[in-house]
C-alpha cells in the first residue's frame, strides 16, 4: 500500500510519464525519456582462516550509473552545446575544463503537473551524444536525439514537500 502523509486519500504511486529536467537554471525542452537513477555498492567478500565456511560481506566502493536522455530532434541546441564542451571539432581535441561538468535537477511530477519529488545529480558530463538516429525512408518514427551523462552521485532534494492534491 502506497503511503502519502499529506494526501491520505491517495492510494496509487506516482507514474513515470511526467517529469522535467533543469540545468544551468533553465528547464530543458522536449526530453521524452530519462533512464533510471541507479547506485551500486561493490561487495567485498572476506573470510578469516578460523571462520566457518561462509564468507562475510562488506560494502566497498559506490558507483553511479550513467543517465541517458532522449528527445525528439528540434532546433533547440542545448544537448549539442553541452556535448560540444567535451569535444569541439574546431579545437582539435580540446575540452572546456571550466564548464563541461554541470549539476542537473530531475523533477518527477504528479498527474496535476506539481513537483512530487526532485533529485539533484552532481558533476554530470556528456560521454556520448547522438545528434541523429538511423534515418529510414520506410519508417514511421520520430527522429530522436540522445545523450549519455556520467555523474558523480545524486540525492533527493528533501526541501520538496509532498504537494497538496485537490
Amino acid at each position: 500500500m502506497a503511503r502519502f502523509s499529506v494526501n491520505t486519500h491517495r492510494f496509487d504511486p506516482y507514474k513515470s510519464f511526467k517529469f522535467r529536467l533543469k540545468w544551468d537554471g533553465r528547464y530543458v525542452a522536449g526530453v521524452s525519456k530519462c533512464s533510471a537513477l541507479k547506485r551500486t555498492t561493490e561487495v567485498v567478500k572476506h573470510r578469516e582462516g578460523n571462520d566457518p565456511s561462509t564468507q562475510r560481506h562488506m560494502p566497498s566502493a559506490i558507483s553511479f550509473e550513467s543517465i541517458t536522455l532522449e528527445r525528439g530532434v528540434t532546433h533547440d541546441t542545448e544537448f549539442e552545446k553541452w556535448a560540444n564542451l567535451v569535444y569541439d571539432v574546431g579545437a582539435v581535441g580540446a575540452i572546456s575544463l571550466k564548464n563541461f561538468r554541470k549539476d542537473i535537477i530531475i523533477e518527477l511530477l504528479n498527474e496535476n503537473g506539481q513537483v512530487a519529488k526532485a533529485y539533484k545529480v552532481y558533476r554530470c558530463w556528456v560521454s556520448e551524444y547522438q545528434a541523429l538516429p538511423e534515418l529510414d525512408a520506410n519508417s514511421n518514427a520520430v527522429a530522436i536525439e540522445m545523450m549519455k551523462l556520467e555523474n558523480e552521485g545524486w540525492e533527493r532534494d528533501e526541501s520538496i514537500p509532498e504537494p497538496t492534491e485537490t
